[in-house]
């Protein structure tokens, strides 16, 4: 008979399995609690770690790059701010109705922003009244604007307007040796970085490019602990690695010198409307380039016109450097003692097998002395000159010149020129710079031989490096590059290279200059058009240049310019205007170098001392108490944001010290200033100053006390 199920024996074995699987199941959870407990871990993953990072927060402390100088230490290029313009338009985001966060009044907005960034008010509301957008920018004149203007339009209290904070630098002279010094900036887009290290600054072109690694410092960090409200976790350590600012550097080029040179070049410029220009000046006897300068050129600030010329000419570019190329060749003659002065020859022209080469005054002038074939710049002379030496002899000399070989400057894409020598008539064109390129960097390294009793000299453009964390200072010193004629050879080519400038029939009469001897070499070279390969024809269509040496008997300088292609010339006189440079500019060279010679050791120099964030009363009197009596102050505000020259900087006492104040720019009286004081308005303000003639103010366009701003322009006559 079959046993009747018992519904109660059931029951208990299903609650003796459950309780069993319950307790198993409380066995395990156990087990694991107790190895997370013991070892932190789940899955492999560190849970401290985890509850650490959940509260841990960090910052980057941005390090400092390092600040270019010019010889004098005045700053070429610094970190600063810049700050991007924003408006907002929802007013989501407004909790107080009293103190609206948007814009309530687009109509005033638009009429305000228009005095301070480059665009009309009926461009400013088209941008205010886009639909469907919580905020707004205003594009390349919204950006890169600095503290003062920022503070101007702050100072109109307009509701909805903010700004953004970006590192940048600034290159307080805006056109200032710009395809030299370079650029730097952020490696990634405003829209593209989120974070500090996005925004770094780096070098990009120039100096700022090749001394990269030197001037970017490391950046540092803080760590602490919050709780999820925000608050410092009390007990907690803050941790914190300080950052390390990166090298200043301190360039060759004095700062007196090249806003003066940018000054003339700019001004050529735009009467000759040529298509290049380049513009050196170097000190002999340690290779330093003192100035220098191209033309197409931009603003490192701004980037205006960098789009004109990628190219730094003074290395990257070749050319035919015509009769200039012929104080090389003279060089070679006197120290083979080939050149006798007073022999004479027939000028016009020569044979030379493969072709006949001629003078630019194809008849000639009959029989002349070599002298004055020197003063004529007769091709005829050099070629002579180099078939007495020997083609082979020649050659050794231009490559003891370093021609057709890199100067090893260390910027980027520097040319070595080249040079055809294979053809008896290929080889006589070099004697007179046809057939042979250079690059200006060569040219002039070469003229240092002539100038420096025989020894070329390295051009350099660095002079020392400074580690501001440590005070380690790094001289770097002039470097010979070879010694390829001897000091007697070069003395006597300064001799005759006066014969130049001041022979009855010298080329470069137009290069005297008052009070200073003057030896000197011009060029007129043809431009091989590089489509057709062909040289180009017609006045318009040289090279120009001119080399100049001052005092002739013993160089302080060497000036080498050259002017390509001027559109605006009706005859073959491109030395009108390089005379409108080379002789205001050598002149005003020679004028600080007699006023050095006279007062060194004599001058009151001290460093300037720290005077923003005082009040205006508090500059003055910290500034008169080191011996700075003549101080200009920009603003209405009452607290100094900005000075010029820059804390730190080591200075003259006599000279002017401009100061800005928070709140609206204002225009100082600069009557009887002169223009390198005019020149720290503009620079210290960002506003546009025009020019005319030379000397002291006579006259300002705007009004002392007018309110300045960035779309302001101000006339300023100089007599």
């Amino acid at each position: 008979m079959k046993k009747t199920a018992n519904p109660q024996n059931n029951r208990k074995k299903m609650t003796r399995i459950m309780v069993g699987l319950t307790g198993l199941l409380f066995l395990v959870f156990i087990f694991r609690f107790s190895m997370i407990m013991i070892t932190k871990k789940v899955n492999g993953e560190n849970l401290s770690e985890h509850v650490n990072n959940l509260y841990t927060r960090s910052s980057i402390l941005a390090a400092k790059r390092g600040t270019i100088y010019d010889i004098g230490g005045n700053p070429i290029a610094l970190d600063a701010t810049s700050y991007s313009l924003v408006a907002v338009l929802t007013d989501e985001w407004s909790e107080d109705t009293e103190n609206p966060n948007h814009i309530v009044d687009k109509e005033k907005t638009a009429e305000a922003l228009a005095q301070y960034i480059s665009m009309s008010k009926e461009e400013i509301l088209t941008i205010l009244n886009q639909e469907d957008l919580k905020q707004v920018e205003f594009g390349s004149a919204g950006t890169n604007l600095n503290y003062a203007t920022k503070s101007s339009i702050e100072a109109e209290g307009l509701p909805g307007i903010t700004f953004e904070e970006t590192p940048s630098r600034l290159y307080p002279n805006g056109i200032f040796a710009s395809h030299l010094v370079g650029f730097a900036q952020s490696s990634a887009s405003d829209e593209e970085a989120d974070t500090n290290e996005e925004k770094k600054l780096v070098g990009m072109m120039g100096i700022e490019s090749l001394y990269d690694d030197d001037l970017d410092g490391s950046d540092g960090e803080v760590t602490y602990q919050e709780d999820s409200n925000g608050y410092l976790i009390p007990g907690t350590q803050i941790q914190e690695e300080e950052p390390v600012e990166g090298d200043d550097l301190y360039l060759t080029l004095d700062s007196r010198l090249q806003i003066y040179l940018e000054s003339l070049m700019s001004q050529v410029y735009a009467e000759a409307e040529p298509e290049s220009m380049t513009a050196m000046l170097v000190d002999p006897e340690t290779g330093a380039i003192l100035a220098a300068s191209q033309r197409p050129t931009f603003n490192a600030t701004t980037k205006e016109g960098i789009d004109a010329q990628w190219q730094n000419l003074l290395v990257e570019d070749t050319y035919e450097p015509g009769s200039t190329f012929k104080i090389l060749t003279l060089a070679a003659a006197v120290n083979e003692g080939v050149f006798s002065p007073f022999a004479t020859y027939a000028s016009g022209s020569v044979e030379v097998e493969g072709g006949t080469i001629r003078d630019y005054n194809k008849d000639g002038w009959g029989n002349i002395t070599y002298l004055e074939g020197l003063a004529r710049s007769s091709n005829v002379a050099f070629v002579k000159l180099v078939q007495a030496m020997g083609y082979d002899v020649w050659e050794s000399y231009m490559k003891a010149f370093g021609i057709g070989q890199s100067t090893d400057s260390g910027l980027e894409n520097e040319a070595t020129g080249n040079y055809s020598y294979t053809y008896p008539l290929e080889k006589a064109n070099t004697a007179f710079g046809q057939g042979v390129t250079v690059t200006p960097f060569q040219l002039m390294q070469a003229f240092t031989a002539i100038a420096n009793e025989g020894t070329m000299m390295k051009l350099n453009y660095l002079d020392r490096t400074e580690d501001p964390n440590t005070g380690e200072v790094t001289v770097v010193e002039p470097q010979e590059a070879g010694s390829p004629i001897t000091a007697e050879t070069a003395q006597t080519v300064l001799t005759y290279l006066k014969e130049v400038v001041y022979n009855e029939n010298g080329s470069g009469q137009a290069y005297q200059v008052e009070g200073t001897e003057i030896a000197a070499k011009t060029g007129t070279a043809e431009v091989v058009n590089s489509t057709t390969g062909e040289y180009y024809t017609g006045y318009s269509n040289y090279l120009y240049s001119v080399v100049g040496f001052a005092p002739a008997d013993d160089p302080s300088y060497i000036l080498y310019l050259t002017m390509k292609r001027p559109a605006n010339l009706d005859s073959l006189n491109g030395s009108k205007y390089l005379s409108e440079i080379f002789n205001p500019f050598m002149t005003r060279a020679i004028e600080y170098d007699n006023l050095n010679t006279e007062v060194t050791g004599d001058i009151n120099q001290t460093s300037m001392p720290e005077v923003t964030n005082l009040s205006k009363d508090e500059a003055l009197a910290a500034l008169t108490a080191v011996g700075y009596n003549d101080t200009a102050i920009i603003g209405s505000g009452g607290r100094i944001v900005q000075q010029y020259p820059y804390a730190g900087t080591q200075t003259i006492t006599n000279q002017k010290t401009i100061l800005m104040t928070e709140g609206a720019m204002t225009m100082p009286d600069v009557y009887g200033w002169s223009k390198d004081d005019v020149m720290k308005v503009a620079e210290i303000a960002g506003i546009n100053f025009t020019f005319e003639g030379e000397g002291y103010v006579v006259f300002q366009s705007l009004e002392t006390g007018s309110i300045l701003n960035a779309a302001t322009e101000v006339k300023i006559i100089l007599e």
